[in-house]
C-alpha cells in the first residue's frame, strides 16, 4: 500500500503542478489585477460565504462515501442511483439557505445576482466531488487525477481567451470570471459523470425516501465536521469584509496573500483525497497503518516546511512577483499564513486517518472548538491588525488543530514518533531557517535565494535523515527482468 501511495501522489502532484499554479498565478491572479482589487475582495468575500454553507449541498455523502465504496466497491450502482437523486433536493435547501443568511448579511442587487453564479458553481462542485469519490473509492486513482484537473485546465482555456484572446480587450467584469467558472465545472460533471455511469454498469434515478434517510443519518457526522472545518477556514474574508469601513478592499489584500496559500494548500487536499481510500481499505483488512503515515507525514513535513520557510523568509517578494498593489499589506499576512500550509498538511493526514477509522465525534467537538476559538480570535485582532490579524487567528487555530488530531490519532491507533525521526525533522528545519535567513541578510534575491534553497532542502532532508532514502527505495516500483 505504501508504494501505491507514492506512485499514485507522484502523479496526482504532477498533473496538479502542471495546471493548478498557471491557474492560480496566471489566471485567478490576473481576473484580480484586470478586475480590481476591491471588485475582487466583494467576489472572495462572496465566494467564502457559498463555502460555508457548502456541506447543505453534500451532508457528509461525499466523504462517508469514499469510505464506504473503498470497502464495498461492488454496491457502486446502488449507491450512486439513489444518492444523485437525492442530491438535487439539497441543492434547493442549499440555495435557500445561501440566500438567506447573504439577506441577513445586508447583500443586496448585484451582490446577490453574483452570488447566484457562485451557488451554482458550487452545486456543480459539490456534484464532481461526490462523483470523484466513486472513482477514488473504487482505486482508480489514475482516472480521479486526471478528473482532478479537467476543470482547471478548461477555465484556464476560457479565460486565457477573455482576458487576452479577445480583439478589443478592455474591463473583465467579474461575473465573467464566475461564468467562466460554471462552464468548466459544467464539462467536468458531465465527464465524471459519465466514467461512474460505465463503473457502475449503468444508472437509474430512483426517489427512496427510506433509502435516502438511511445515507443521510450515516453521512451526518461528516456533514457536521466539514460544516464546523468550514467556519474556521473560510470565515476570515467575510469578517473582514463585514467587519471593518474598507471591508471590500481588505478582503481583497486577504485574498492576495490567501491565494498563495491556496495554491499550496491543494497539494494537501489531494493528498487526503488519496489517503482516505487506502486508510478505509487497510482498516477493513486489518492492516498496521503505521508505515504509510509514517510516509506520508515525512513527505508532506520536508516539503512544507521548505516552502512555509522560503515564503515567510521572501514574502515581500513573493507578492511582488504577482500584485503592484497593497503588496506591503498582503505580505505580512502571507508570511504568518504560509504556516497555516504545514499544520493543514498534518491535519490531512491525521484527520483523514480518524475520519476513515470513523472516530467523528471526537473531531466533531476539535472541529467545533476550532470554530470558536477561531471566530473569537479574529474578532478581536481583525479590528486591531486587519488582515495580519485575520491571518494570526487563522494560524493559531489550524496550529492547534493539528497538534490535537496528531495526539488522538497516535493514541488511537498506537503511532509512536522515533526520538531518531524527531532529532533529524528538528536539523532539517534548523539548517533552512539558518540558511535562509542567511541569504536574505546578505540581501540575496528570491530567484538567487531558490537556486540555493531548493537543493539545499532536498540534501538536508536526506542528509539529516528527515526523509530517509533507503526506505523510500525500497517502495518504488521494481522492473522486471
Amino acid at each position: 500500500m505504501q508504494r501505491k501511495f507514492l506512485t499514485n501522489l507522484a502523479l496526482v502532484l504532477a498533473l496538479n503542478l502542471l495546471v493548478k499554479p498557471f491557474y492560480i498565478f496566471g489566471i485567478d491572479a490576473e481576473v484580480q489585477v484586470r478586475a480590481g482589487t476591491a471588485a475582487y475582495g466583494g467576489y472572495a468575500a462572496l465566494l467564502s460565504l457559498s463555502f460555508l454553507l457548502n456541506i447543505l449541498l453534500d451532508l457528509g455523502i461525499t466523504n462517508w462515501n469514499t469510505r464506504h465504496i473503498a470497502r464495498h466497491t461492488h454496491l457502486m450502482r446502488k449507491q450512486v442511483s439513489g444518492i444523485i437523486a437525492a442530491r438535487s433536493l439539497l441543492a434547493v435547501l442549499y440555495a435557500v439557505a445561501i440566500f438567506a443568511a447573504a439577506w441577513l448579511l445586508g447583500y443586496r442587487g448585484g451582490q446577490l445576482h453574483l452570488l447566484a453564479i457562485l451557488v451554482l458553481n458550487q452545486v456543480l462542485v459539490s456534484t464532481i466531488l461526490y462523483l470523484r469519490s466513486n472513482i477514488a473509492g473504487s482505486q482508480r486513482f489514475a482516472q480521479d487525477s486526471l478528473l482532478s484537473v479537467l476543470d482547471r485546465v478548461l477555465l484556464i482555456g476560457i479565460c486565457a481567451w477573455l482576458i487576452w484572446g479577445r480583439d478589443h480587450p478592455g474591463a473583465f467584469p467579474i461575473e465573467w470570471f464566475a461564468w467562466a467558472q460554471t462552464a468548466a465545472y459544467g464539462i467536468t460533471a458531465v465527464v465524471a459523470l459519465a466514467l461512474v455511469v460505465r463503473h457502475a454498469g449503468g444508472l437509474s434515478l430512483r426517489w427512496d425516501p427510506v433509502f435516502t434517510f438511511s445515507i443521510l443519518r450515516q453521512s451526518f457526522p461528516y456533514a457536521l465536521l466539514v460544516l464546523l472545518m468550514s467556519f474556521y477556514y473560510r470565515t476570515d474574508s467575510v469578517m473582514l469584509e463585514r467587519m471593518l469601513p474598507d471591508g471590500a478592499l481588505q478582503a481583497g489584500v486577504y485574498a492576495q496573500g490567501f491565494r498563495f496559500f491556496e495554491a499550496f494548500n491543494m497539494l494537501g487536499f489531494l493528498l487526503a483525497g488519496l489517503l482516505l481510500p487506502m486508510y478505509s481499505r487497510m482498516l477493513k483488512d486489518r492492516e498496521d497503518v503505521g508505515p504509510l503515515t509514517g510516509v506520508a507525514l515525512k513527505l508532506v513535513l520536508t516539503g512544507s516546511i521548505a516552502i512555509a520557510v522560503v515564503g515567510s523568509s521572501y514574502a515581500q517578494a513573493v507578492m511582488d512577483l504577482r500584485y503592484h498593489e497593497h503588496t506591503d499589506l498582503s505580505a505580512p499576512a502571507f508570511a504568518v499564513l504560509i504556516w497555516c500550509f504545514v499544520a493543514v498538511c498534518i491535519t490531512y493526514i491525521f484527520g483523514t486517518l480518524l475520519t476513515a477509522s470513523g472516530d467523528l465525534k471526537a473531531l466533531n467537538w476539535m472541529a467545533a472548538a476550532g470554530m470558536v476559538l477561531n471566530l473569537g480570535l479574529n474578532l478581536v485582532l481583525i479590528p486591531r491588525w486587519q488582515v495580519l490579524g485575520a491571518a494570526w487567528s487563522s494560524l493559531i487555530t489550524q496550529g492547534l488543530m493539528a497538534v490535537a488530531q496528531l495526539l488522538l490519532a497516535a493514541r488511537r491507533f498506537g503511532l509512536r514518533a522515533r526520538v531518531r525521526d524527531s532529532l533529524a525533522m528538528l536539523a532539517y528545519v534548523l539548517v533552512l531557517v539558518l540558511a535562509a535567513r542567511l541569504l536574505r541578510a546578505g540581501g540575496a534575491p528570491l530567484a538567487n535565494a531558490l537556486l540555493v534553497l531548493v537543493p539545499l532542502a532536498a540534501f538536508a532532508a536526506l542528509a539529516t535523515g528527515a526523509l530517509p532514502l533507503h526506505r523510500l527505495r525500497a517502495l518504488l516500483p521494481r522492473g522486471k527482468g
